[in-house]
């Protein structure tokens, strides 16, 4: 089956667990939305999907495509298709965006693209989202606003186009017009062929990105379940 299915799975940080006994299944063609709180385990589920080595599992199995990836490197999960659009992404002195862009896509792909098509490519690409071509000729998130890393994200995700996109509060810090911005490239990516995980702490972006399903996580575990009415609920009546 064409998923991403986390079963029963248990994390630890530092000797400390953080993921106590989750289960998900995240389809191609569904959206599914976590929120929680502070301290919940969202964030550290976005690293393990993707296979951070600071996070331990010690039990339960990570499933891409009916492949169980749980001991899968970073670059054997994203060579199948995961991608995570990281909270705090870092800054890379020296290496532009089209540079950047064009090295992960032969690497994704191992192929090499040619670099004066890739760059047109990008140039046409940057046109249909609405970025200035002066962008991917900037240093990697050097000197880059909160919405440009934004920004960043999204263009990385539909220039490599992968399976399934992991977005870790893509919307944290943004203003009224980079969120719709972010969230006009989450729209662009998303089809039946893809499968979207968002981890979110607001509802503000659900008005421009319509999940199939809302989670509730608290304490290392998903507590309850629902559609986008649970995000409302949760809005007016927090989490307690």
């Amino acid at each position: 089956m064409s998923s991403l299915k986390i079963e029963n799975l248990y994390v630890s940080v530092d000797d400390k667990e953080i993921i106590k006994g989750l289960d998900l299944e995240l389809k191609k063609g569904e959206i599914h939305v976590i929120m929680g709180p502070n301290g919940s385990g969202k964030s550290t589920l976005a690293n393990v999907l993707m296979g951070h080595p600071k996070y331990k599992i010690t039990k339960g199995k990570i499933i891409l495509d009916d492949q169980d990836i749980t001991d899968y490197s970073v670059t054997e999960r994203a060579r199948l298709g995961l991608f995570l659009s990281q909270q705090h992404p870092p800054e890379i002195p020296g290496v532009t965006v089209s540079n950047f862009l064009r090295v992960s896509s032969d690497s994704l792909n191992s192929k090499k693209n040619n670099p004066v098509k890739f760059y047109k490519d990008l140039l046409e690409k940057v046109k249909d989202i609405g970025i200035d071509k002066e962008f991917i000729k900037r240093y990697v998130n050097v000197g880059f606003s909160g919405g440009e890393k934004k920004q960043m994200e999204m263009f990385q995700l539909l220039t490599l186009n992968p399976k399934y996109a992991i977005l870790d509060e893509i919307d944290s810090g943004l203003d009224i017009d980079a969120l719709k911005m972010v969230s006009e490239g989450v729209n662009k990516f998303y089809s039946k062929d893809k499968g979207i995980l968002l981890i979110t702490h607001y509802n503000r972006i659900l008005q421009y990105i319509k999940p199939e399903f809302v989670h509730i996580m608290k304490d290392g575990k998903i507590i309850e379940s629902g559609g986008k009415e649970l995000a409302i609920r949760i809005e007016k009546q927090g989490y307690k």
